[in-house]
Parts: structure tokens; C-alpha cells; sequence
């Protein structure tokens, strides 16, 4: 049976000139050890054919210009002041991070930002001071920080940056954090994101791992390079043409193929077969995150690149840029995350080094929040407030009586408009699932003014409580019953799709067989394939897309994506679809609703026209919306819409009607709608229902 084994190999190295830290202490450098276990949390150490032998305690050693912190499993080496993480050692492995590279090109916090209406700047976030904040047998936490002064203008971004790295006795692994400030006497700045990055040896690492069906040996950085590949519509995507691994030829390579949702998003990483080793990036909560469990954020790619994604606007655009204004204080805690490593004997299956990080995972998340941090920034768990309900669904063309919300989304995130969190990206947002019967508990809650907002797979739309909540330490409220009243003025007469703010559901088509990352082939995720927005012309190349309500099947016959089309002279069109129904009977003196959600748009416009495709003004006009790039990037979905539009009975005919539904924006082939869910009702019920008890029974 394969088993986990942490093993410390050798000796310490040789730290010419370096002093060992321990409890202000110092004295020449020495392999200690010693000390026990008192974190269930922390990673087992097996010792085949005997007992378990105690954890060394953590030992930390300072030279001029690196610091190292030891722990007889890990090794963790960061240069000093700056806080660049540009040695990891462990079970043998002299260092798994690139060596090639520069020290400053290995393991690090960055961030890309702008001053407002400015050109974007890169930064790679070196620490100008260090100090230790704890030293003791159980724990070193360390603290690089970066502090902004106004000769500092137009360098760097206006924050005090408070980089932290934390090694545990007994841990396979260690933790980093940061504390970002900007004061309200400074100038403002955007974000467009903000990570850490590290950067894995690439004669080691060739096996990525970011779900149970998402893993697979990986092409080598060299294989993108001039001659090797092709390249494709934009930079991150290329054709291996000549990889190092020869069965790899032919495929596409592309970071945004490995995208995840927030939600999804708590352990990937690679392995190492010779030795077995695994290198795991985990993230314990979606707190510090933004926009919600719906946002996606990049993993691991090619490199071999691991990223512990805070903040970014990938599939938003603009609308997720991180502003603060001149005048504005803001303070947010990002982290902690945990590095995880993991080994086993040679002859057994590396690939359990997943399953492995799968535990650790889950043992990570219970350990949430974490006790151990020493920042005061960080709240610990007898700081925090609770909440729970539950919430019901009052939709009267489907029962008189509420419906369980069941798999409801529910969250707590600042006030604002409904729907607002999904743009949110300044401060903090707690998120839980619904049970089958609406009961929903959002547990370690920091202190501040919330709304709490939901919403309920299978239904139209944002919930939001409009009472502001304030979480304070120690609170537990209880919320009782809460009721979602979708949107819905007449019956449902007819509907496409299923309203889950994706357009998973429609005909993804099969990618271009010249096209393939094979990882996606017979895979649930098509739609990751490069280039399906240009199957839209393969299938329709003269005409667009009809469908006939009771004869076409979504599944079948709505393509995913409203894309322009290609014309032979390498200029697109833009397209405008059908949707044909019948009526036998129509009310000339209501209006009925057509109701479009949209799951994604890339500066798009949505025309919705009633039985006249030429009429010169449409009916609708969203206006140009949309900067997610989701079509290009494989996402599927970026951020959620939903347009309610009024159709006068008189624009009807008993028979035969159509809706036209033209996107009519094509200076790029990335330009286009994902439809999430659309709805026909008839004219506003009359009268008024029979009204529910306020509580199900």
C-alpha cells in the first residue's frame, strides 16, 4: 500500500557565514532536532519498519542577504529584505524551484497595477525591510515589507505591502500571506491583479494536476519557443509543432485551457516521477478572493507554473479592476495559502500524490481560520460571526407554495446593488451551498457590514437581503426563513437553456481536429477546446442559426456562442438568430416579457427584434457590453446579465412569430454572446394568487 513519506535527506547544507536564530539566541550552524507534533492539520511523517520519530522543532537561520527556515522536512530558503522564496528543499531535492532562473524569477508575490488613467506596471514585490515576527520550536513566522512614501510616486504602487511566510514544526509545507494598505492621504491606483507565482524545475516537474480529470503530462516551456510551435489568434496559445515529448505534436497548448472557478479552486499542482515528489498550491477559503465562487482565475500551466490567484479581471475585464481613489483608506488580508509537498518510495504510484494533496486539502479548509498567523489583521476564529437560515423560492407559475432553494448559492459580501458581488473586489465575501431544503449556514465570518445575497440554480436572477448586517465577534444569527420572488410577471410560454449562468448546456461542437488538446477529448469540459468559435461558420457558412421552438433541442440545435462568422476574405459579419414559436392566441392589448440572461460578453450588443428582421430601430438594444474574452479563454461564462424586455402584444400575430436576436459587433472574431437562459411569458397573470404562510411547512 503506497504510504506518504516526508523524508528530510542529508544534512543541513553548508550556510557560509550564517547564524541560527532561536529565541533571540544565536549560535553556529547545526542540524536540530526534537520536538512533538501537536497539529492534527500537519502533514504525517511515515518511517517504514519502525516507529514514528518526533518532528525536529522549526529552526530558522539568518545570513547576510538570505534567510532559511528548516523544519527537517521542508527547507524553505528567501532572500533578505526582499522576500523572494528562491529555495525549496525537500526529500533530496536541493532546491524544486527553477535553478535556472534568477533568484528573482522563482517563487513571489506580484501584482500589476496603474495609476489611474496611466500605463500598467509589473511588479515583482521585493521587501525592503525584514524582521522576524515569531521564533520559537513550533513556529517561525517571517515579515518583508515594502513601505510607500510620496518620493515613491509614479514607482511604485501607493500601498504598504506586508509580505509573511510561516514554517510549523511537523508541516510539509509552509504558508504565505500578505497584507496590502494604502492610506487616505495617498494618491489612487487600479489593479488588475495581484498572485503568487512559483516556478517549478522543468527537468523535474512534467505532470500538472488540477482535478480528478484534469491532469496530464505537460509540454516543457522550451516547447513554445520559436520553432518548436506555432503560433495561434493570440500569444498564450500555441500549436506544438516539434515538443520534446514526440506524442504531444500536434496538440494546442494554452494556459486559459486550465482555468477554474473559485469554488473549484483549492489544490492543483505538479508531480515529479523520479523521485516521487508532488508540489501543491492550496487554497483553504475564497475569502480574500474576489468576486464571488463563479469568478475563474488561472491554476497551473506550462513552465512549470504554479499560481495562487487573489485578484485578477480575467473573464470581467474592466468591470474587476481593483480601483481605490485618491482619499480612500483600504486595508485587505490576502492568505493564508499553503505550499504543500509530498513524496513517496520509489515503486509506488506517483499518482497518489494527488489524492494525497486531496486530504491535505480538506484537512486544510477544516483547519480554517487558521490559529497560527500573528497578524492582527488576520481574524481568528473566536473574532468572527456566524450565519444561518434558510431560503425558499416563491415562483407562482410553478406552485402557490414556496420551493425548497435547494443547491442555493448564499453569501455575504459588501453592501451594494443586487448581483454586486459578482464585481466586488475590494474586500472580503463568505459563500456557502444550500442543503436540499434551502438551510444554509455561512460560518467565520469577519466583522463588518454585509448584505447577504443568493441565488438559486434553476431560476432567473439575484436575491439580496436589503437590511445591512453587521457581523461582530462571536455572533450567531439566526436569519429564519427568507423568500426569493425570481422575476416573473406572466406564465411561461416558452424557454431555452437552463438558468444556471452558464451555457454549458447548448451544442458545444467538437474542436477542429487540428485543434486539440487531447486532455478534452470525450471530456465534459468541451468547450476548453481552441477554436470553437470559428466551428460557427464550418456549420453555418451561409446562413445563421433557427430555432423552432417544440422542434429543436437546445442541446442539439442553440450554439453556444452568438460568434460573428468568417468570411473568405478573412473578415467577419455579424450574425443575427431566429427563434420561431406559435401562438394560437395572442392578447393585442398586453405586453408580454422576453427575458435574456447572458452568461458572458465580449464588446457585444445584444438587437432583439419581433417579427420585422429589418426594422431600422430594434425592439431592444443592450448597447456594447461586455469585456470577459470568455469565447477566446474557454470560460464558458464570464459575468451575469439579465434584460427583461417588454413586447407589445400588437408586435404578435396569432401563428407564426420570430424573434430576431442580432449581435451585430465583428472587428474581431472574439466578439460575441453566451447565452445563459431565455424566456417567453405571456401576458401578467391577473388577480392575485393564494399568498403562502409566511414559513414552509
Amino acid at each position: 500500500m503506497w504510504k506518504r513519506l516526508h523524508s528530510f535527506a542529508g544534512s543541513l547544507r553548508d550556510f557560509g557565514g550564517c547564524t541560527r536564530h532561536n529565541n533571540g539566541a544565536s549560535s553556529s550552524c547545526q542540524n536540530p532536532g526534537g520536538g512533538d507534533l501537536d497539529r492534527g492539520q500537519r502533514a504525517s511523517r511515515v518511517n517504514k519498519g519502525g516507529p514514528a520519530m518526533p518532528f525536529q522543532a522549526v529552526r530558522l537561520y539568518i545570513q547576510d542577504h538570505h534567510v532559511v527556515m528548516d523544519n527537517g522536512i521542508v527547507q524553505v530558503t528567501l532572500s533578505k529584505p526582499a522576500g523572494i522564496v528562491t529555495g525549496i528543499r525537500y526529500d533530496g531535492i536541493d532546491n524544486l524551484l527553477e535553478v535556472l532562473n534568477r533568484e528573482t524569477n522563482r517563487g513571489y508575490w506580484d501584482l500589476h497595477w496603474n495609476p489611474p488613467g496611466g500605463q500598467g506596471i509589473f511588479d515583482v514585490i521585493s521587501g525592503t525591510s525584514f524582521r522576524v515576527v515569531v521564533e520559537n520550536d513550533e513556529q517561525v513566522e517571517l515579515s518583508f515589507t515594502r513601505m510607500w512614501d510620496s518620493s515613491l510616486e509614479g514607482k511604485y504602487i501607493p500601498l504598504n505591502i506586508d509580505k509573511r511566510f510561516i514554517l510549523l514544526r511537523g508541516s510539509s509545507g509552509f504558508y504565505s500571506y500578505a497584507i496590502y494598505e494604502h492610506l487616505q492621504e495617498w494618491p489612487g491606483f487600479d489593479i488588475g491583479e495581484t498572485r503568487i507565482t512559483f516556478k517549478l524545475r522543468k527537468d523535474k516537474f512534467q505532470y500538472m494536476a488540477i482535478a480528478d480529470n484534469r491532469q496530464r503530462l505537460m509540454p516543457l516551456p522550451d516547447d513554445r519557443l520559436p520553432g518548436r510551435c506555432q503560433a495561434l489568434a493570440y500569444p498564450e496559445a500555441v500549436m506544438l509543432v516539434n515538443p520534446k515529448l514526440p506524442e504531444l505534436a500536434g496538440e494546442v497548448d494554452d494556459k486559459y485551457q486550465y482555468s477554474c472557478e473559485n469554488k473549484d479552486n483549492q489544490v492543483h499542482g505538479w508531480i515529479c516521477f523520479k523521485p516521487p515528489v508532488g508540489f501543491w498550491q492550496i487554497t483553504p477559503s475564497d475569502e480574500f478572493r474576489t468576486a464571488g465562487p463563479l469568478k475563474q482565475n488561472l491554476t497551473s500551466h506550462v513552465g512549470p507554473t504554479t499560481l495562487a490567484m487573489f485578484h485578477s479581471s480575467h473573464y470581467a475585464g474592466k468591470d474587476l479592476v481593483l480601483s481605490i481613489s485618491p482619499g480612500e483608506p483600504w486595508k485587505k488580508v490576502f492568505g493564508p495559502v499553503f505550499i504543500y509537498l509530498n513524496s513517496a518510495s520509489n515503486g509506488e504510484d506517483p499518482l497518489f500524490l494527488w489524492e494525497d494533496a486531496k486530504v491535505q486539502m480538506m484537512a486544510e479548509v477544516q483547519s480554517w481560520p487558521y490559529s497560527f498567523p500573528a497578524s492582527e489583521d488576520f481574524q481568528k476564529s473566536e473574532e468572527r460571526g456566524s450565519v444561518y437560515g434558510r431560503l425558499l423560492v416563491k415562483d407562482r407559475n410553478i406552485s402557490d407554495d414556496y420551493i425548497l432553494a435547494s443547491g442555493a448559492y448564499v453569501g455575504l459580501a459588501p453592501p451594494g446593488d443586487v448581483g454586486s458581488w459578482q464585481t466586488e473586489c475590494k474586500d472580503y465575501q463568505f459563500w456557502t451551498r444550500a442543503d436540499e431544503n434551502g438551510y444554509f449556514s455561512i460560518k467565520n465570518t469577519r466583522t463588518g457590514d454585509y448584505n447577504l445575497y443568493a441565488w438559486v440554480p434553476g431560476f432567473l436572477g439575484d436575491y439580496r437581503w436589503d437590511a445591512i448586517m453587521n457581523i461582530i465577534s462571536g455572533c450567531d444569527m439566526d436569519m429564519g426563513d427568507l423568500v426569493y420572488e425570481p422575476p416573473r410577471d406572466g406564465p411561461t410560454l416558452w424557454e431555452i437553456g437552463i438558468p444556471d449562468r452558464s451555457a454549458a448546456e447548448f451544442y458545444i461542437p467538437g474542436p477542429d481536429p487540428k485543434f486539440m488538446n487531447n486532455l478534452y477529448a470525450n471530456h465534459p469540459d468541451r468547450f476548453r477546446q481552441y477554436g470553437l468559435w470559428g466551428r460557427y461558420a464550418d456549420l453555418y457558412p451561409d446562413t445563421d442559426l433557427v430555432y423552432t421552438v417544440g422542434l429543436s433541442d437546445y442541446r442539439k440545435d442553440w450554439f453556444f456562442a452568438q460568434v460573428v462568422r468568417r468570411k473568405d476574405d478573412d473578415t467577419h459579419v455579424g450574425t443575427t438568430w431566429q427563434i420561431k414559436f406559435k401562438l394560437d392566441k395572442v392578447d393585442r392589448n398586453s405586453s408580454y416579457k422576453l427575458r435574456v440572461a447572458i452568461a458572458s460578453a465580449t464588446l457585444a450588443e445584444l438587437q432583439v427584434r419581433v417579427n420585422d428582421a429589418k426594422a431600422q430601430r430594434p425592439l431592444f438594444t443592450s448597447g456594447l457590453i461586455g469585456r470577459d474574452n470568455a469565447i477566446a479563454r474557454h470560460g464558458i461564462h464570464g459575468l451575469y446579465r439579465l434584460y427583461n424586455v417588454n413586447i407589445p402584444g400588437a408586435r404578435l400575430v396569432e401563428g407564426e412569430n420570430t424573434i430576431f436576436l442580432t449581435q451585430p459587433r465583428c472587428t474581431s472574431p472574439f466578439q460575441g454572446l453566451m447565452y445563459d437562459y431565455i424566456r417567453l411569458e405571456g401576458p401578467p397573470f391577473s388577480g392575485s394568487s393564494n399568498e403562502a404562510s409566511s414559513s414552509f411547512k
